[in-house]
């Protein structure tokens, strides 16, 4: 009997797609031939994944740039490409506009969204499961997960993977670590992601870096916008790889980490996946229920301070005084006892 064929409709940001890749595994798992529809953001961990048959990339940011028109016939092409698997099943998880051309005209039989679509996007569907919940307390890869859980599949083990790396990306970061200390365990610091209202006060990462830097190798990681930041919290001192990586490069020296220390980021999700470090991520406005990595406590702590306005999971802060204070928040004192409780000085994460 020939295999049933998905398509997943999941096109970016990076956090969402890895967050994504769960329910692949469920359908991969389940006898499904997987097929992702992702954009520029989140191809390098959709492209040979395991629980992915095939990857077709839709060009969002290149789009971005150029007009309707010029855009048009690329469009085409992938919706011709599309029609012609001849799909059973399409289940759109952007449930946004950008996705819904996609869903609509995609062809396969059975088109599967959700109730939260917004933009109109619920219009490209046939078939509709409940609204996603918004509760804090639920990890948003269950939500996901209610797409296989319409279906009748097992939902309770939550599995993710990375592509493989390849000879090129082992080999950059060899070259990346020549000069760490083999006598040290490794700590990556990921200090930057994309909202303002996400990032921890610079100042409680200086005071962090100073109470750490002599048990521990330290790498910063991050885009080349990020090193003004990084200069400033780390002294000029210690590895800076930041803009020298790119994802599936970023996934690897992950890998070779003990510990990660990040934000409510795709660095943090993208350490998640990679599986093998130990990650303590700093929540400032965002909810830990919704986004920290799912896993044992004495591998991933999620921490935040304890305001009565956290989380507002808002983009830019609503409060008329001491605006963003939730920023202030965890202590580096506070972030310390939880590195020497997941990572003591001279231990190594194996």
């Amino acid at each position: 009997m020939a295999k049933k064929r998905v398509l997943i409709i999941r096109l970016s940001s990076l956090g969402d797609v890895i967050f994504n890749l769960p329910l692949a595994n469920v359908m991969k798992s389940n006898g499904y031939q997987v097929t992702w529809l992702v954009g520029e953001k989140g191809i390098d961990v959709v492209k040979n994944n395991p629980a992915v048959d095939e990857a077709i990339l839709v060009p969002i940011e290149k789009w971005k740039k150029q007009s309707f028109w010029k855009n048009l016939p690329e469009y085409i092409k992938i919706i011709r490409h599309l029609r012609s698997e001849k799909f059973d099943i399409a289940l759109d998880t952007h449930m946004l506009l950008k996705s819904f051309i996609w869903t609509a005209f995609c062809g396969a039989k059975r088109r599967i969204i959700s109730k939260s679509a917004r933009e109109f996007s619920i219009l490209g569907g046939n078939e509709f499961i409940d609204k996603i919940s918004l509760d804090f307390n639920t990890h948003v890869i269950k939500n996901y997960l209610k797409y296989a859980e319409y279906l009748g599949l097992n939902t309770e083990k939550i599995e993710v993977a990375l592509p493989p790396p390849s000879e090129e990306t082992i080999k950059k970061a060899d070259n990346l670590l020549k000069d760490i200390d083999a006598d040290k365990s490794i700590i990556a610091i990921a200090p930057a992601t994309t909202w303002p209202a996400k990032h921890w006060n610079k100042d409680n990462w200086k005071a962090l870096i100073v109470k750490i830097e002599k048990d521990y190798n330290l790498i910063f990681t991050g885009t080349a916008k990020d090193n003004e930041l990084i200069n400033y919290i780390s002294g000029g001192k210690h590895l800076n790889i930041a803009g020298q990586t790119n994802i599936p490069e970023l996934a690897e020296v992950f890998r070779r980490c003990d510990l990660v220390i990040s934000l409510d980021s795709g660095s943090t999700h993208l350490a998640w996946a990679a599986q093998k470090p130990k990650i303590i991520s700093i929540f400032c406005c965002t909810p830990t229920g919704l986004y920290a990595p799912i896993g044992p406590s004495d591998k991933y702590a999620a921490i935040s301070g304890h305001l009565p306005c956290q989380p507002c999971h808002k983009r830019r802060c609503r409060l008329q005084e001491n605006k963003n204070k939730c920023t202030l928040l965890p202590t580096a004192e506070e972030v310390l006892s939880v590195v020497h409780k997941l990572l003591p000085p001279g231990a190594k994460n194996d």
